[in-house]
């Protein structure tokens, strides 16, 4: 995959998003939230290999998950999972094409970013995450997954209080197109379940896990009211590069209407944690505004 994904300048941000997404779903080729290396740990089987952590049975502690040997997902809490989702059906719904939001006099998009982070929350990572943010005024995208938000439901809590946005990233964090739509149904609809219990409101976003998107996995985030989001620069702070390159990566590719990819779980997010202390000041120092995606009225 490529190191530094291109910006989109002045592009509306979820044009930018769901053109990234079809192009994936058309072409047939995995996205790039984060590379399918074979030296990943938890990182999708290949044809014959060993099967993934998201597949794999049995439950992991909290505490093992940090260690560089500890598979990259963890398995669903067995005693703590919802029943199977099956959702409704209703006609998919198409929505006008999202802007960045602002607050009345707020600067205009051409100075607006946006930062990400999937695969949590994590109790060792996320709280930084979120006194970071707190710290800076800033709020951003939380995209959960279902097994780790109801087993730390305060934490979900504490991001829709925080004025953050909560999204869905399935339920186990699979390779989508490797299910079949009965199970990605189940996957997306019980973190959508998990996310509404905890909140009060079903997410209205929804992020392909490693950005491997497919048909199904558009028409049934739309049939639970969702609406698709990539981005436009990958930390890769996955593979744990060191805080100064996550830093450097960061305000690089700092430009009018990026959206960041960053992580909150998922392994060791130390790194990440560290250098979002350190790009987020610089970046607003250089007059960019942290906002979030926001609908357009009909």
């Amino acid at each position: 995959m490529k190191t530094d994904e291109p910006t989109v300048g002045r592009r509306t941000l979820l044009r930018t998003a769901v053109f990234l997404g079809i192009a994936a779903a058309a072409s047939g080729v995995l996205g790039e939230e984060e590379a399918l290396d074979p030296a990943r740990p938890g990182a999708p089987a290949a044809p014959g290999g060993a099967p993934g952590a998201a597949g794999a049975p049995g439950t992991a502690a909290l505490n093992q998950r940090g260690a560089a040997s500890s598979a990259y997902r963890l398995s669903p809490m067995a005693a703590d999972v919802p029943p199977r989702y099956h959702p409704a059906r209703p006609a998919v719904r198409t929505r006008p094409i999202l802007e960045l939001s602002g607050a009345p006099g707020a600067p205009a998009v051409g100075s607006q970013m946006v930062l990400t982070f999937d695969d949590g929350p994590d109790p060792r990572y996320t709280p930084a995450i979120l006194d970071t943010l707190a710290r800076y005024g800033v709020r951003a995208m939380f995209f959960v997954c279902g097994e780790m938000a109801t087993d730390n439901r305060d934490l979900v809590r504490r991001m829709a209080a925080e004025g953050h946005v909560i999204g869905n990233h399935t339920w186990t964090h699979p390779l989508i197109p490797k299910l079949t739509r009965p199970d990605l149904a189940s996957e997306i609809g019980r973190t959508s379940e998990v996310v509404q219990q905890v909140t009060g409101e079903a997410p209205q976003w929804f992020r392909a896990p490693y950005g491997a998107w497919n048909r199904a996995a558009f028409e049934i985030g739309a049939e639970l009211g969702m609406e698709p989001l990539a981005w436009t620069v990958d930390t890769l702070d996955w593979t744990e590069p060191g805080t100064p390159t996550i830093v450097s990566r960061v305000l690089k590719g700092a430009a009018p209407g990026v959206i960041v990819l960053s992580h909150d779980a998922g392994g060791n997010r130390a790194q990440s944690v560290q250098a979002l202390g350190e790009y987020l000041p610089q970046l607003l120092s250089r007059g960019y505004r942290m906002t979030l995606p926001g609908l357009r009225s009909h």
